[in-house]
């Protein structure tokens, strides 16, 4: 029976932390057990907002693919491929250019929330304002039905449904209105207590070592009224207690709620269980990271052969697209 296609991607754009792999990667790993699934590593979109700065993306790109196999994705049940090795994605976001209206990109929430995050960077590009159109290629090309999203990024996901809509109503009822696949993504804190993000210089990299790692988690910020040992705390004001939420057992939960609540544990007690743990966790993808690094070749491989599966994939999309445009 044929599975029904997934769609997701990441870009190069930096290192991947602990928030992309809780929130994205592990739930990517599961999902390709249940349905078809292609993910690639998003380089066009990295040029939206980096352009100036190709080297970062090339760097990035090779980390990114290190991570998606540690990580646990699968080429055997997977297509891992390069979004800029498979140019059928450029044709079907210029075909699809032709008959999207300007204002439906003007008014993406993702156009305006990165007009006012990314001050300081040249971003009124047609690649920027047109990120959404390539997004709705990227997706539909392999007449995806799913793609993984928070609940809070449905609203991305819509000008995709509508470009497919419009292309049906004009043509004929060829390509599917790509549907959120909703997952709870926790909220990974980083060492400041805000949600872990690169751009707040807040992380824990997956490419850090675990003595980087044991040192940012004991410099975290906790209840800021345990000033001393004594103190009693609230645990729910740390963040250290919100990633033992996603990391430690119910009994382990408890003990530093407890804990904190009452002054028997002092915060570095409590932050010793959560690096044991956060070890356990990060473990099996640290040692397959090693073994991935010094493999550049089987890396390429990879992304070629996910690649070639994605052109052929794409290219009987387009076959029917052009054939519908009047290109044939």
């Amino acid at each position: 029976m044929k599975k029904d296609t997934v769609l997701s991607g990441m870009q190069p754009s930096g290192k991947l932390h602990l928030g992309n792999l809780v929130g994205a990667l592990k739930n990517w790993v599961r999902l390709q057990d249940e349905y078809e699934c292609f993910y690639f590593l998003a380089d066009w979109h990295a040029l939206t907002t980096g352009y100036t700065n190709p080297e970062t993306i090339k760097e990035s790109s090779k980390d990114l693919l290190i991570n998606f196999i540690a990580a646990g994705l699968d080429p055997d049940k997977s297509t891992i491929f390069i979004q800029s090795m498979v140019p059928q994605h450029a044709e079907l976001h210029l075909l699809l250019s032709m008959i999207t209206p300007l204002g439906w990109l003007e008014r993406v929430p993702t156009f305006k929330e990165k007009q006012e995050e990314l001050v300081g960077k040249d971003i009124s590009t047609y690649g920027f304002l047109g990120y959404p159109l390539l997004q709705t290629a990227d997706i539909i090309i392999y007449r995806a039905k799913y793609v993984p999203v928070g609940i809070d990024q449905v609203p991305h996901l819509e000008i995709s449904r509508e470009i497919a809509r419009r292309f049906n109503h004009i043509y004929k009822d060829f390509f599917p209105e790509p549907e959120a696949l909703l997952t709870e993504f926790p909220k990974v804190p980083g060492v400041d207590g805000r949600k872990m993000s690169k751009s707040y210089d807040n992380a824990i990299y997956l490419s850090d070592s675990p003595d980087i790692v044991e040192q940012k988690i004991k410099t975290m910020m906790t209840d800021p009224a345990r000033k001393r040992r004594k103190d009693r705390g609230e645990p729910e004001l740390s963040p250290v207690y919100h990633l033992h939420k996603i990391f430690s057992s119910n009994s382990e939960i408890e003990h530093v709620a407890n804990g904190c609540r009452s002054a028997e544990i002092g915060c570095l007690d409590c932050k010793a269980i959560l690096i044991k743990n956060l070890f356990t966790y990060l473990e099996p993808l640290w040692q397959k990271r090693n073994l991935l690094i010094d493999k550049p070749d089987e890396l390429y491989e990879i992304a070629y052969v996910g690649s070639q599966k994605a052109i052929k994939k794409a290219e009987e999309t387009l076959d029917v697209v052009r054939e519908l445009m009047g290109l044939r």
